[in-house]
């Protein structure tokens, strides 16, 4: 991809063990797809948190999360998350995430992840940054 990923698109399915007894998303399962979309977005710029974690030591903690449900995804559903990049505020990440079912908005979470090294938080890492266009 170019310099500045602004925008990640990560499709999956709806699998029965995200699914309540109703076989519709439990709430919870959102959470894990929104953490997905962000891991791939990480990765489309060039970053995995594997080696992050264990060559430069940092790793991301969430900040703060507010999430909206518009409409249920069901069993067996084809999803995309769209994870797009906001802008940083010191060690703080901000990204909006959308899930979608054929081009229908089905949630919508607003997302703060901090960046942390030896259990403080500290500034990404200024390739990272670079990437982002956010020096």
């Amino acid at each position: 991809m170019n310099a500045i990923v602004a925008k990640s698109v990560f499709d999956l399915r709806v699998y029965y063990e995200d699914t309540d007894f109703s076989g519709r998303v439990y709430h919870a399962s959102y959470l894990r797809f929104l953490e997905r979309g962000r891991t791939e977005w990480l990765r489309a710029l060039g970053f995995d948190h594997k080696t992050l974690a264990g060559e430069v030591g940092l790793f991301f903690a969430m900040r703060g999360l507010q999430i909206e449900y518009v409409a249920p995804a069901l069993m067996d559903d084809a999803l995309t998350i769209e994870t797009e990049f906001v802008g940083t505020r010191g060690a703080i990440i901000e990204l909006n995430q959308q899930i979608l079912r054929r081009g229908q908005l089905l949630v919508h979470a607003s997302v703060r992840v901090v960046t942390i090294r030896n259990d403080r938080p500290v500034r990404a890492p200024r390739d990272l940054l670079a990437r982002l266009g956010s020096q």
